[in-house]
C-alpha cells in the first residue's frame, strides 16, 4: 500500500523533525505540535490500509491522543509559567530547574507517558507484547521497511520524551551537578516505565481516558494555579 508506506514515512519524519527541534534548543510549543501531528499521520496511515483491526487500532490510537494531549499541553504551560520562555535553550539557563516550580506538572507528565509511550495498561491501540494480542492493532498490516520505521519512531520517541523528562530538571546552563540528577531521574523513569508494562494488565479506554484527564486537572491545574500566584 503506497499511500500507507508514505504516512508512516511522513510519521517518522515528523518524529526526527520534533527532535531535531527540541535537542537545538528551539521552541519547545512548536516541538509539541510536531509531534501532534505527527502522531496524526499514524492514525491516517492506519486507516489507509482498510484492515478492520487496522481501524480499530487506529479508532484507539485517536482515543490515546485525546487522553495525553490535554496534559502535554499543560507540560508546555508549565514549563512557559516557571521559566518565562519557550525556547529550551532558555529553559536549561535558568536559575532553578522547573521542577520546582511544576512539581505536580512532572508527575502528571510521568503517568501520561506512560499512555504516550503505549505501555501497559495503556497498550489499547498497539500492543508490544504477544500475550496481549496476536492482531498489532495499529500495525496489523505493516510488515518489512515499513514496520522497521514504526519500531524507529518509538525509539525516536523514547529519547524525546526523555528529553521532556530532563527539561524539568536542568538549570544553570545546565550545570555538572544537574545533569549527573537528570540522568539518575531519567533513567529511574525509564526503569518505571518498564516496571510497570511488565505487571499491569491493560486497561479500557474508559479508565484511561478518565484516569488522565483527572490527573491533568488536577495536577496540571493545581500547578499551573499555583504558578499563576507566585
Amino acid at each position: 500500500n503506497g499511500a500507507q508506506d508514505l504516512y508512516v514515512l511522513l510519521y517518522l519524519v515528523f518524529i526526527v523533525l520534533s527532535g531535531v527541534v527540541f535537542f537545538a534548543g528551539g521552541n519547545f510549543l512548536l516541538c509539541v505540535f510536531i509531534l501532534t501531528l505527527g502522531s496524526l499521520f499514524l492514525i491516517v496511515a492506519a486507516y489507509a490500509s482498510r484492515s478492520p483491526y487496522a481501524e480499530l487500532g487506529a479508532q484507539r490510537e485517536i482515543v490515546q491522543v485525546m487522553s495525553y494531549e490535554p496534559m502535554v499541553l499543560l507540560v508546555a504551560a508549565g514549563l512557559f509559567m516557571a521559566t518565562g520562555t519557550f525556547r529550551v535553550e532558555d529553559m536549561l539557563a535558568a536559575e532553578l530547574p522547573a521542577v520546582r516550580y511544576a512539581p505536580l506538572i512532572f508527575i502528571g507528565f510521568v503517568y501520561v507517558l506512560t499512555i504516550k509511550l503505549r505501555k501497559s495498561p495503556f497498550d489499547i491501540s498497539m500492543s508490544h507484547h504477544a500475550h496481549q494480542e496476536l492482531v498489532r492493532g495499529l500495525t496489523t498490516e505493516l510488515s518489512g521497511k515499513t514496520l522497521a520505521m514504526i519500531e524507529l519512531s518509538h525509539w525516536y520517541e523514547n529519547i524525546l520524551f526523555l528529553g521532556w523528562v530532563g527539561i524539568f530538571l536542568l538549570w544553570g546552563g545546565p550545570t555538572l551537578a544537574s545533569i549527573a540528577v537528570c540522568v539518575v531521574v531519567c533513567l529511574a523513569v525509564y526503569f518505571l516505565e518498564i516496571l510497570i508494562d511488565n505487571n499491569f494488565a491493560r486497561v479500557k479506554w474508559q479508565t484511561m481516558l478518565k484516569s488522565s484527564w483527572l490527573v491533568a486537572l488536577a495536577l496540571g491545574g493545581i500547578n499551573i494555579v499555583y504558578l499563576l500566584f507566585i
